[in-house]
């Protein structure tokens, strides 16, 4: 059973997903980047850069969002051209276009747009002009995914593509259907307003941080979804009346004097899952260092001792030290390059346990993780792709002073 809490203030939503009590997600959203990443706009390009192949376009937000070339081209690979044009053959100054934001501004950085636009539903993702379906990959059974196909592929018209989601699995094809007619009916309304509005312009907002995790992450019948705002609540409540019609769990508004964070041990588990030292059972540690683009994690056997041979105590700690990194890697919503220096096994059969072991944990993670395998240096290597910052950058920070490090700066000639 999964448990969704969730913290209301003026400026900020944050929300915590527990599984049997332990923290396996969390995300905030400022209140005036609600609902930002997944959005629609009618933005005007302002600048075409050839020699970065992209464009950057005002969608009124406080940085131009960034438009990559690829995010120009058809959506479906197939229908590219094989030499990829120059994008001031694409795009002109002054143009008025409609853009997706693909993902969410960070740092100096404004958002990024894109032209390959989906309708994420209850049941499949909706891709206007993609056509094509896809099938997730996390459904194994061949038999379900040639249905689904062949479904997709009966219900799809003319340049639409479809990818059915997971949760699709064994679903009857009127509930297919009837999120089908709702997505349409919404891209409809998007270009609808496409038509009316002067750039900039929102034309559709995407689901609040709520809403998206009960979309994507909540069972109806199954979870329990706490809330400390009476009217978050309340919206709650109604979408999950919209989204579940055949019945759910009701939504418990916490009425506790304390946080509610506090009260679920939300705020601990955080602390601990945010910090740069992280101190695993039986005493092995990780080290968590991140750049902007890398992660590089380190495992230390430290105060672990629990084996009958150095091999078996450096395997046991890298089985535990996966089971965690899988689970943190969600929670901190770790993306791009990822390398885990695990402690050096002799067999290769204890390598394999340890891919497997962490393979097994992200398999369970809704963002697009793949592991690469062992380097020649023994390092392992995986990616994760990167949507949303805003787990990082409204979690836990490091000490402004030592940077998470622990150490003092070193004193300048000079000072004192």
């Amino acid at each position: 059973m999964k448990q969704m809490i969730v913290h209301c203030s003026q400026h900020m939503t944050r929300m915590a997903l527990l599984e049997e009590g332990r923290l396996v997600e969390y995300a905030a959203e400022r209140a005036e980047q609600q609902g930002l990443v997944g959005s629609y706009y009618k933005g005007r390009v302002m600048n075409v850069l050839p020699g970065m192949q992209a464009a950057f376009v005002d969608i009124g937000q406080k940085k131009n969002a960034f438009l990559y070339v690829d995010d120009v081209l058809h959506p479906h690979l197939e229908k590219q051209p094989r030499v990829k044009p120059s994008i001031d053959t694409l795009l002109q100054p002054g143009q008025e276009i409609v853009v997706q934001v693909r993902k969410g501004p960070r740092g100096n950085k404004g958002p990024r747009v894109t032209t390959h636009y989906t309708l994420p539903g209850r049941w499949m993702v909706y891709m206007p002009f993609a056509e094509y379906v896809g099938v997730s990959k996390k459904i194994a059974r061949e038999s379900e995914r040639n249905r689904l196909k062949a479904l997709g592929e009966r219900l799809r018209m003319d340049e639409e593509g479809l990818i059915m989601r997971t949760v699709s699995e064994d679903e009857p094809p009127e509930a297919v259907e009837g999120d089908l007619a709702v997505l349409r009916a919404q891209w409809k309304g998007i270009m609808k307003r496409a038509l009316e509005a002067e750039a900039p312009a929102l034309l559709h907002r995407d689901l609040s941080i709520v809403q998206r995790f009960i979309r994507d992450a909540f069972d109806p019948q199954r979870d329990e979804l706490l809330i400390d705002s009476q009217q978050a609540a309340r919206e709650a409540e109604a979408y999950l009346s919209e989204m579940a019609p055949e019945g759910h769990k009701p939504v418990e508004p916490y009425t506790g004097t304390g946080s509610i964070f506090a009260a679920y041990g939300v705020e601990e588990q955080l602390e601990r899952g945010f910090s740069r030292k992280i101190t695993l059972d039986g005493g092995a540690t990780l080290i968590w260092d991140e750049a902007e683009a890398l992660t590089v994690i380190d495992v230390n056997t430290a105060q672990y001792t629990g084996g009958a041979s150095l091999e078996e105590t450096v395997t046991r700690t890298n089985l535990l030290a996966a089971e965690e990194i899988g689970r943190l890697i969600r929670l901190r919503d770790t993306g791009g390059i990822i390398v885990i220096d695990f402690i050096d096994m002799e067999l290769e059969e204890h390598r394999k346990m340890v891919v497997a072991r962490l393979q097994s944990v992200v398999s369970r993670d809704r963002t697009k993780t793949c592991i690469l395998g062992w380097t020649r240096l023994g390092l392992l290597e995986m990616t994760r792709k990167k949507v949303r910052h805003d787990a990082l950058e409204l979690s836990p920070r490091p000490c402004e002073c030592c940077g998470g490090t622990g150490k003092a700066p070193v004193q300048q000639a000079g000072q004192e």
